[in-house]
């Protein structure tokens, strides 16, 4: 007997995988200049880049589609996700992207001076990104024990609510044009933030007058995460939760394509009227007409359908189940990862179980070409590739905090002999680590560098 818990649907449709040679793996990483977004997708036999719109829509999401309003303005399919998007966030505005940085994008454009700060629990890539495009100052203040990864705490995705209150203090609340929290809490492990944190943030935001927005990608999984172990939410629905969450902030971005169990599409939603104005004339100069916002009214549609496919506890109760079990695989074995697992992705310690490479050496993007030549298997480095820099006055590198390998589930997509495959190939790896040298990064844009980076290897 096992801990996984059954799939909550029958497989009606099948897309082939293949796992190639390793000699063709090699040739391909080679190719790649050793960054797994160059490889191609019929290279890769088990793909955990991301859970962003990989993941398998249900048949109601596809009959949906049939239904979709291709009208350029005023279609149905837009009133239907309007109305989807009003029952479970609440917003008095809302207007679809093609996907959720189209969101962080046009906030920033329309809010975001130069040298202003916009603080968060931790910002993913693509809104620290948008932030220093616009000439502003990501900050990250989650709760120091986000990094200790084998610290087991119910939610690590936390706020620091004496950090933020203090950085608002010494910043200066006009040097803050709007703040941040991203649930779940994925650069730090895909961790939850708890309901009481997210009412001590807004509180303390709103003290200072601050506009509070949510990175609102993982809602359903954090909701999820509040049920089953904050007090005072055993027997509240999921819906009762995101309203709860949502109740407590001026809007949120958005990424579909993860809780939104669509292959694309995002949505911005606020409460304030002059800045909805500026975002409704910064989506039509760069996304389309405020009612389809660069997408099709089919992937409207989907996302309609997909929004409260997310919000059923059967779905929820198997997604958090198997990277559950894909975690108690991997520690079963040794292989260190963030205690406990999160809702979307196992995070490996890669500065642990790579002991022996320096940051500068970049361990997590060496355990990412490691795991794809040993076993077809594509993860996502999030640590010195992805968030390191160099300093803007000495040049120096700066490091973040953790050095992690992000294996992201698509949503309703593998199996449990999938993960158990993806499990024995993290084992085989953990015995012979020294067996791994490091790699130099030889190319890299400045920023969002991850995604185009290349690199050499090193000797072991």
């Amino acid at each position: 007997m096992t801990n996984y818990i059954p799939e909550p649907f029958r497989i009606k449709m099948i897309e082939p995988i293949h796992l190639i040679s390793l000699e063709a793996r090699e040739a391909a990483l080679k190719r790649a200049k050793f960054n797994i977004f160059n490889l191609r997708s019929d290279e890769v036999y088990i793909d955990l880049l991301t859970d962003s719109g990989t993941g398998a829509m249900s048949q109601s999401q596809w009959a949906a589609m049939l239904e979709g309003d291709e009208s350029y303005a005023g279609a149905r399919s837009y009133e239907r996700l309007s109305q989807v998007v009003k029952e479970i966030f609440g917003f008095k505005h809302f207007v679809p992207t093609h996907q959720g940085r189209a969101a962080e994008n046009i906030l920033t454009a329309i809010a975001l001076k130069p040298g202003q700060f916009v603080p968060s629990n931790m910002h993913f890539d693509t809104t620290e990104g948008n932030i220093l495009a616009r000439g502003g100052k990501p900050v990250n203040l989650v709760d120091e024990v986000a990094f200790k990864p084998e610290a087991i705490v119910d939610f690590k995705g936390n706020m620091d609510l004496s950090k933020l209150r203090a950085f608002i203090q010494e910043k200066g609340a006009t040097n803050i044009p709007f703040g941040m929290i991203t649930i779940t809490n994925n650069a730090g492990g895909g961790q939850p933030v708890s309901m009481e944190n997210l009412k001590g943030v807004s509180k303390i935001y709103h003290e200072f007058g601050i506009p509070f927005i949510i990175d609102a990608c993982r809602f359903a999984e954090n909701a999820y995460f509040i049920k089953l172990r904050e007090t005072g939410y055993s027997k509240k629905s999921i819906l009762e939760i995101a309203k709860e969450t949502f109740s407590l902030a001026d809007g949120v971005t958005m990424s579909a394509k993860k809780d939104g169990l669509a292959n694309i599409g995002g949505f911005l939603c606020l409460n304030d009227d002059a800045w909805f104005e500026k975002v409704r004339a910064e989506l039509i100069l760069r996304e389309g007409f405020v009612t389809y916002g660069g997408l099709a009214g089919r992937d409207l549609d989907a996302i309609a359908v997909g929004l409260m496919e997310a919000l059923e506890e059967g779905y929820l109760a198997y997604r958090v189940g198997q990277t559950k079990y894909l975690s108690e695989q991997l520690l079963a074995s040794g292989v260190p990862i963030v205690q406990p697992a999160g809702g979307h992705a196992i995070y490996v310690d890669a500065a642990k179980m790579l002991s022996h490479l320096k940051r500068d050496q970049f361990p997590g993007q060496a355990l990412t070409i490691a795991l794809y030549r040993e076993g077809g298997i594509r993860g996502v480095e999030i640590g010195a590739v992805a968030f390191g820099h160099d300093d803007p006055d000495t040049g120096a590198p700066v490091y973040p905090e953790l050095e992690l390998v992000r294996l992201a589930l698509p949503r309703r997509v593998y199996t449990q002999s999938h993960l158990d495959y993806v499990a024995d190939i993290l084992a085989q790896l953990q015995k012979k680590p020294k067996a791994i040298g490091g790699v130099k990064m030889t190319r890299a844009p400045k920023l969002l560098r991850h995604f185009s980076a290349e690199f050499e290897l090193l000797s072991p």
